[in-house]
């Protein structure tokens, strides 16, 4: 028994042996950049590309979300439509459509995709992938309807469309498999394989910065040359985020993507195009995540920002909690639909709509002169909180959203100030007189004595408003503890796991009205928006429990940390 477990210690001591000289003989994989051609826009790299494919054709998210309101609205999108048209002149000009299957089939181990062209999807993608493996994929087996091509002393295979003047072109290379949409780049490709020291992507100098300022590369990794990719129409028109301008002030950025069972994480590098210091100084960045360790742990939602402006302040003071109103509807950025009608001009509901006097227009709040904004003004604020949670009632019906502020000034608020300067906000609202704005003692904080919930605590440097003293109590109840938090800018976070449940009824009570009637319901209709289409993908991504956001400022660049937190 003994000689048994020696030979089997030594077994092991052999095998670790080979293996770590293995390790020493093996070359490093080299990066995929120092083949693809200048010029991308845009570049994604995989350390195992083949894997990820895997993990998404057998996730239940893939099998939920294709069945979702979500991906039905999605399917009659431009975008889609506009993808599905390029995927479409792409199988007329290779000869066989690229869907999942022919996906898994040219997905190796270490790949990368460059985009060219934002408009005509003009890309180059390199994979690992053993030649036995290629040589069994149905683009190989194809091959006879490509016209062969050569670059140097390699070969590969070119058909195109006459018709859409697009263009496929494949080859195969060692141990790697290229596929691309124009000839050029492909030939560039296999020339820079063969050694050929014309330039690349890595050698132009804003991917060397732009990799130089990012960490070690991810499961996943982009890198954006946002100053071609932001003036594209293209960009401008599908960007969902519609936040060009802030997009205008960076030259480049680096997205990796780590992935484990617990948490994803990505790791951002926005470079700035034009290096200055930022608003927030180091004692405001200091503040925002020192205002962090206030948050309950049973919060929805809480977001900390650093040196915000004295308007941002009391706009979300009153829009949160003070003075929640309409106010004028947003200018749209979108041109109008046409209505397409039968002709009617009308129908017996609308016997009470005036048509001899203009429509009531809601002004916006006045902010000028109210003392509260003098307040604000006055004050030094370094950073500001947000927390707010939902809760349903004792019978279960309705939703309540609840609200509380948080202010970090440079010196102690004056209590008897800000006491009075939130019941000058409030007042016109409420009452004539001074019923129902006095304040009475709590524990520890002040509360009106009327029906409108509003209660005010001031710690020194801190005040805190909320229209909930239970939330207000929790945060206070984390006065005592020791920030945890390196000094950020901006600092998010959204506990999907708590709120989802909450939010699917509100916004079922929001569509309710416009839901159409029973006897409607199997016919073509477009999906609500908040109860069906926003609540399907919540429930597609019920293993996300929550998100963080981390951002912080480093002169040169920012950096952000986004953690998704999966359920166990």
């Amino acid at each position: 028994m003994k000689r048994t477990a020696i030979f089997f210690l030594i077994g092991i001591l052999c095998a670790g042996i080979g293996w770590a000289a293995y390790q020493v003989a093996a070359p490093p994989e080299q990066p995929l950049a120092k083949y693809v051609p200048p010029g991308a826009l845009l570049y994604l790299e995989a350390k195992d590309f083949s894997s990820v494919v895997a993990d998404w054709n057998a996730s239940s998210q893939k099998q939920q979300w294709l069945k979702s309101a979500d991906y039905e609205v999605f399917s009659r999108s431009r975008l889609f439509l506009r993808l599905k048209g390029a995927s479409d002149e792409f199988a007329t000009a290779a000869g066989l459509p690229p869907d999942m299957n022919f996906l898994s089939q040219v997905a190796g181990h270490q790949s990368a995709l460059a985009l060219f062209d934002i408009g005509n999807l003009q890309f180059l993608y390199i994979t690992r992938l053993p030649s036995a493996q290629s040589l069994q994929t149905t683009l190989w087996q194809t091959r006879s309807k490509f016209e062969p091509r050569s670059a140097g002393a390699a070969s590969f295979y070119v058909r195109r469309d006459p018709e859409s003047k697009k263009e496929v072109a494949f080859a195969i290379s060692g141990d790697y498999l290229l596929l691309a949409t124009r000839e050029d780049l492909l030939a560039g490709a296999l020339l820079l394989m063969s050694g050929s020291n014309d330039r690349t992507l890595a050698s132009e100098q804003w991917w060397s910065q732009s990799v130089a300022s990012a960490g070690p590369a991810g499961d996943l990794r982009m890198v954006l040359n946002l100053e071609k990719v932001v003036p594209s129409p293209y960009f401008r028109t599908y960007w969902i985020q519609q936040n060009i301008t802030d997009m205008k002030s960076y030259s480049a950025a680096v997205t990796d993507l780590f992935r484990s069972g617990k948490e994803y994480r990505e790791e951002r590098v926005l470079l700035k195009a034009a290096p200055k210091p930022d608003n927030a100084s180091a004692s405001t960045s200091r503040s925002a995540a020192d205002l962090v360790r206030l948050v309950p742990d049973d919060a929805g939602f809480y977001e900390a920002q650093a040196a915000p402006s004295a308007d941002s302040c009391l706009a979300l003071l009153e829009t949160k909690l003070l003075a929640p109103h309409l106010g004028p509807a947003p200018a749209s950025q979108m041109a109008p639909l046409a209505q397409l009608t039968s002709g009617a001009a009308g129908g017996g509901s609308d016997l009470e709509t005036r048509i001899d006097e203009a429509p009531v227009q809601r002004p916006a709040t006045a902010q000028g002169g109210s003392s509260l904004n003098e307040l604000l003004r006055g004050a030094s604020i370094l950073a500001a909180l947000q927390v707010q949670s939902t809760q349903r009632d004792t019978s279960g019906v309705f939703v309540h959203m609840h609200s509380a502020i948080a202010l970090a000034a440079a010196s102690d608020w004056n209590d008897a100030a800000v006491r009075a300067a939130l019941v000058d906000s409030v007042r016109p609202a409420l009452t004539a007189s001074q019923l129902g704005v006095g304040w009475r003692q709590k524990a520890g904080y002040q509360e009106f004595d009327g029906l409108f919930s509003l209660v005010a605590a001031v710690r020194g440097k801190y005040l805190i408003v909320s229209d909930d003293p239970a939330l207000l109590e929790a945060m206070l109840a984390r006065e005592s503890r020791k920030p945890d938090l390196k000094p950020a800018v901006f600092v998010a976070g959204f506990s999907h796991k708590r709120e989802r449940a909450n939010f699917a009824r509100f916004f079922g009570a929001l569509d309710r009205p416009n839901m159409p009637p029973p006897e409607a319901s199997n016919s073509q209709r477009e999906p609500q928006f908040f109860s069906e289409n926003l609540a399907s993908l919540s429930a597609t991504l019920a293993g996300v429990s929550a998100e963080n956001v981390v951002v912080r400022d480093a002169g040169d660049k920012v950096l952000q940390t986004v953690t998704y937190e999966w359920a166990p």
